[in-house]
């Protein structure tokens, strides 16, 4: 149960108050200054007044001519222009009547100068409360953190998969929270910082609010970006007042996500400033300050490790790093079984099929991927999920929307079937490639066509003749609309780029070309033809071009060569596109089977090494 901190400080209050009060103050001046508003009646009745002997006083203004009625009643008038000043018998008529007569000289208003006093004291005012706000660290976003209590909404390990290690490296954690005497008698002292290091989506988030679950404490969360504010020290007191908040807890865990955001590296040439430096210096001193009776962990969460200041990994603060990346095809079963709890399914489903075809998904990919289906399902009208709605909806994740809107002319889709046509074929007839999975002419995110491979299992590094394969299967499509079309279109930009990118990283950072085992690429990736800004000479620079030019114009050869022998499998193969519009991989293998001449794989891939690169 989420329980919030909404409560207004007394600070509020006091304020509401004080500028009440001085709007009251204000209104006040404003209309005293201005007084009560006599009647006002034509200036014909004023005279028939005057003529009748009822008027007791006249007071001539610059702007009206206020008069007293014997009675006691007063009202005003305005007289025509100039008719006083040119009727002279008018002063004397009243005079003769014994009527007193007054006549004001134009003054000054003071509503003007009551208002802009009322006004100035209402700003210092409310200008004094923000100082003291900001002095007294009174700041709103401190209610953003959430006390969780697990024992109304439990969440264990029985809720995370597919981060088993992780889990196993936690464990003590739990323990020591279940049980701190337990390590205390023989002098033992648990970590009290837990670093969660992994990419975005693997259950980060979850694998502690799990912890906090088997422990059964008290879970308090915060983001890394509710420290960070523009005025001097407000961050640093969000820092005391979480920890301060914790100490209240016998036990509890304290979750800090996106720690790069106020954990980043100071000084350099880092976005850091004063304020963030401050916030940073408070934590470290926070989580220095913890006495051997307070059983607070504190476990956070970063996907940018790699930015984040030493004076936090040290030992005594963020004691131990528990990577949490994303699960194999095991890790991947696990939890398509926790995500697929709630979801109607069909008994012939193979699980573990789904996860096999799914290399690389993280666990928030894979429970994308169970919502897909279930609505796919849904639109089509079923109470369950059948293996096709799992299946379109992996495709949906990988390749992207259909666009079924796109109207293609025939030229176009006759240029896309032969352009993925020349893609699969290469990628059937490389040793090393991945296993093709499907084939399409219908337009998916922004491609008009894809050609989908899947590997059999997880891989964790790519050999050098793998990566040579995935050249020529780039370079498949352009060489395809050559030979068969006559033609070259923008259709290829992509793969272009990818193959360029990919001999790049081949030549500057896994050292699989001549040049040897050296890295040449700067921090930024850029190049610069200056030896002292770019680390290497303009010579070793035109090497690095030619070098990346022979590996994506030998891909270039090594497609045209197999491309020219198996014009035939090209030509049925796009022939099925243009009937059909997608192939799956069975009529895959059954088109080519037909159509393949037999030959031997080209024999720069055949005898390549077989040095490995993690990619």
């Amino acid at each position: 149960m989420l329980r919030g901190t909404f409560r207004r400080p007394r600070l509020f209050w006091i304020g509401t108050a004080v500028a009440v009060v001085a709007l009251g103050i204000a209104a006040f001046f404003v209309f005293r200054s201005t007084g009560t508003v006599p009647t006002s009646v034509a200036f014909s009745e004023f005279l028939i007044d005057v003529e009748a002997g009822r008027v007791r006083a006249v007071t001539v203004e610059p702007d009206a001519v206020l008069f007293e009625r014997l009675d006691g009643t007063k009202f005003q008038t305005i007289a025509p222009p100039g008719y006083i000043a040119s009727n002279a018998t008018f002063v004397t008529g009243l005079t003769a009547r014994g009527v007193r007569l007054d006549v004001n000289q134009p003054k000054p208003s003071n509503a003007g100068r009551y208002g802009a006093i009322a006004m100035g004291f209402l700003f210092f005012v409310m200008a004094g409360l923000v100082l003291m706000r900001m002095m007294t660290g009174r700041v709103p976003s401190l209610e953003r953190t959430r006390t969780v209590d697990l024992e109304q909404v439990p969440v264990t390990f029985a809720d995370v998969a597919g981060v088993d290690e992780a889990k196993d490296e936690v464990s003590e954690i739990v323990d020591f929270l279940k049980d701190p005497a337990r390590f205390s008698t023989i002098g033992g002292r648990i970590p009290r910082g837990i670093l969660l290091i992994g990419p975005p989506g693997t259950g980060k988030t979850l694998l502690a609010r799990s912890m906090a679950g088997e422990a059964g404490v008290p879970f308090i969360s915060a983001s890394g970006s509710d420290f960070v504010e523009m005025y001097a020290g407000v961050g640093a007191s969000r820092v005391r007042r979480l920890f301060k908040d914790a100490r209240r807890h016998k036990s509890c865990i304290i979750f800090i996500d996106e720690l790069d955001a106020v954990g980043r590296n100071r000084g350099g040439n880092s976005l850091s400033h004063e304020e963030r430096e401050q916030t940073l210096n408070q934590l470290l001193v926070e989580m220095d300050g913890f006495s051997q009776s307070d059983n607070i962990v504190v476990v956070a969460a970063t996907n940018r490790h790699d930015i984040l200041d030493p004076a936090l990994l040290r030992p005594g603060r963020f004691d131990r790093q528990v990577m949490v990346g994303n699960p194999d095809i095991r890790g991947r079963e696990q939890i398509l079984r926790v995500h697929t709890k709630k979801v109607s399914l069909e008994p012939e489903i193979d699980l573990r099929s789904i996860a096999r075809g799914t290399p690389g998904f993280s666990g928030a990919d894979l429970a994308n991927l169970v919502n897909e289906a279930a609505l796919i399902a849904a639109r089509s009208g079923r109470q369950s999920v059948a293996t096709t709605d799992l299946d379109a909806a992996r495709d949906k994740v990988l390749m992207g929307v259909e666009r079924k809107s796109v109207a293609m002319s025939e030229h176009e889709r006759i240029t896309c079937a032969y352009h993925e046509a020349g893609h699969a074929v290469v990628a059937a007839l490389l040793p090393d490639a991945d296993p093709l999975h499907k084939v399409t002419i219908i337009p998916r995110g922004r491609a008009l066509g894809v050609t989908m491979q899947l590997p059999e299992a997880d891989r964790y590094t790519h050999s050098k003749p793998y990566i040579e394969s995935q050249l020529a299967i780039l370079m498949g499509g352009r060489v395809a609309e050559e030979l068969f079309l006559r033609q070259v279109t923008s259709g290829a930009a992509n793969d272009i780029e990818r193959a360029t990118d990919l001999a790049r990283r081949m030549v500057c950072e896994l050292g699989m070309s001549p040049l040897g085992p050296l890295h040449f690429r700067r921090p930024s990736g850029a190049f610069d033809s200056d030896s002292r800004a770019s680390g290497f000479s303009e010579e070793t620079a035109r090497r690095v071009d030619d070098e990346i030019r022979t590996l994506v114009m030998r891909g270039y050869e090594t497609a045209r060569m197999i491309i020219e022998r198996q014009r035939g499998a090209v030509r049925a193969l796009a022939d099925e596109l243009l009937e059909v519009e997608s192939v799956d991989a069975d009529r895959l293998r059954q088109i080519l089977a037909a159509a393949l001449t037999q030959s031997t794989p080209p024999p720069m891939l055949a005898t390549e090494s077989a040095g490995s690169a993690a990619l």
